[in-house]
């Protein structure tokens, strides 16, 4: 077999074969890579960083990396539709989304995420959680005001931006000094480190592949 990522649908395991190396084996609980004890059967099929998050949601021993999508109170109606399909494509995958909890690109997301069943958090920089919108599932009233951008930041394995605004910089600065990766859509701050893409496919690609390709091996 070539190298790159296979599922092999007789274990239920994402394995992931190199040009000169063992045969690694993903542990989605502690997300690292390890030496597989048994090679690949004939089951393995290859798969995209994409396909590999699908296949490992379906697993109950997958631990729900948060993934925080951060953007503007005021959105416009493009960064709001993006927002909602970015919520639904990241629910999808079975990863967990953390945003700020309040309006915007933060409702549009959540609305996204628990119309397809997913699971979204909101950190409230209120102290008081009846604050959140109505499609957060675990509110989070952090009384820290503007200081709980950081909380997100440190608190999510990766960012999403959509759009722009001071907040939004914020947490797009906090992540990158995090050494986070920070991915931007829909006209996201210029700040270098920031990568940017073109859509919501675009987005989720380079996301499965900055918390799959790089995992460490342990």
């Amino acid at each position: 077999m070539e190298a790159g990522l296979y599922f092999d649908a007789q274990v239920g395991l994402v394995h992931r074969r190199d040009p000169a190396g063992p045969v690694l084996v993903f542990d989605a609980w502690s997300w690292a890579w390890r030496p597989s004890a048994a090679a690949l059967s004939a089951a393995a099929e290859p798969v995209t960083p994409v396909e590999a998050l699908r296949r490992l949601s379906a697993s109950s021993g997958v631990r729900r990396l948060p993934i925080a999508v951060v953007g503007p109170r005021d959105a416009t109606a493009a960064q709001v539709t993006t927002a909602r399909v970015l919520g639904t494509g990241l629910a999808d995958l079975g990863l967990t989304v953390i945003c700020g909890g309040r309006s915007g690109v933060m409702a549009a997301v959540a609305a996204g995420v628990r119309a397809a069943g997913g699971l979204i958090i909101g950190l409230l920089p209120d102290d008081d959680w009846r604050r959140a919108n109505d499609d957060i599932v675990i509110p989070v009233a952090t009384g820290l005001g503007e200081a709980r951008n950081a909380v997100i930041a440190r608190a999510a394995a990766a960012l999403i931006a959509v759009g722009g605004s001071y907040g939004t910089m914020t947490e797009v600065a906090y992540g990158l000094k995090f050494g986070k990766p920070v991915i931007g859509l829909a006209d996201p701050p210029a700040i270098p480190g920031l990568i940017p893409v073109a859509d919501v496919d675009a987005a989720l690609s380079m996301l499965a592949g900055k918390l799959v390709i790089p995992a460490v091996m342990s």
